[in-house]
């Protein structure tokens, strides 16, 4: 899981080495890259019954192939637009707002702590976005870096409704969540490399370009999310939740060191609050879980 957050964390530097390639045209080679990966990956296995596979989805696979779709769309178009701390910082709230989902749609109970955590993160959001002025700091690529957790929210709380998100909530999921799950990253990077191939045309992508993006692809995206699902059987949700605030972490300290994005201290100040009440909000579920486990 460490190695996923770590390999997630590196869009934003290689992004930033990118020659002349514009934003949708980015989206465009990392969704069709990441999507080629995967189908041989997932040919190889499963067999060449693939194809017939993926169109014979169930429905709620396809709704959420959509909202991976939105996430990778969104993700890319804000990196390109904003600074790569905004983003991931936005990004890391994917846990609080599915949360916060699962209570309004599946009417979930939520501890005191997971509430005080939305409050706090949401504040340090909201100063952000009112206090952060600067040459690279765009409301607009914050904005649309809000698409990712909420289509994040959406995705999880349907597959918790039709019982396909009982991994997401820390047991071990079976093989058919498994394959399901892989199915709706393939369909969502195909639907992300469709929806942005008009707006990429004509092509102005280097050859450097291509050979970045394609590691994007291929190692940022495709590897870390085959990784993740094959872990979910092994780590509970908020394990993982955990871990993967290291790719803010991560994917902030590569900007500094090899893009020259220097955090400001309302990015610091307001990354904190997000950061310390997704740590703490995790922190208290695990140890929660793990009294129920002592008991039974």
């Amino acid at each position: 899981m460490v190695l996923a957050t770590l390999l997630w964390s590196i869009a934003g530097v290689v992004t930033r080495h990118l020659d002349s390639a514009p934003s949708f045209e980015v989206t465009f080679w990392r969704s069709a890259f990441t999507a080629l990966t995967l189908v041989i990956g997932l040919t190889l296995i499963r067999g060449p019954d693939l194809l017939r596979q993926l169109v014979h989805s169930p429905k709620v696979i396809w709704i959420s192939g959509i909202c991976w779709s939105i996430m990778f769309t969104a993700f890319m178009v804000a990196i390109t637009l904003t600074t790569v701390a905004n983003v991931l910082i936005v990004m890391a709230l994917s846990p609080l707002t599915t949360a916060l989902f699962s209570r309004v749609f599946l009417h979930h109970r939520l501890p005191t702590i997971t509430w005080l955590a939305i409050v706090v993160a949401g504040l340090g959001i909201v100063w952000m976005f009112l206090y952060e002025r600067g040459a690279t700091f765009s409301l607009t690529g914050s904005l649309v870096s809000l698409a990712v957790p909420l289509a994040a929210a959406v995705n999880f709380t349907t597959l918790q409704h039709v019982g396909l998100g009982k991994g997401c909530e820390g047991s071990a999921p079976d093989k058919g969540p498994e394959r399901d799950m892989l199915q709706a990253v393939l369909i969502g990077a195909i639907l992300s490399a469709l929806a942005t191939l008009p707006l990429a045309w004509p092509f102005q992508a280097s050859n450097h370009d291509l050979g970045m993006l394609s590691l994007l692809g291929i190692f940022q995206l495709a590897i870390p999310c085959l990784m993740v699902v094959h872990v979910s059987s092994e780590l509970s949700a908020p394990e993982i939740s955990l871990l993967s605030l290291l790719e803010v972490i991560f994917g902030v300290a590569w900007a500094w060191l090899w893009a020259g994005e220097h955090l400001s201290a309302n990015t610091l100040f307001g990354g904190s609050l997000v950061l310390g009440a997704l740590i703490a909000n995790e922190m208290a579920r695990i140890v929660s879980r793990r009294k129920l486990k002592l008991i039974f």
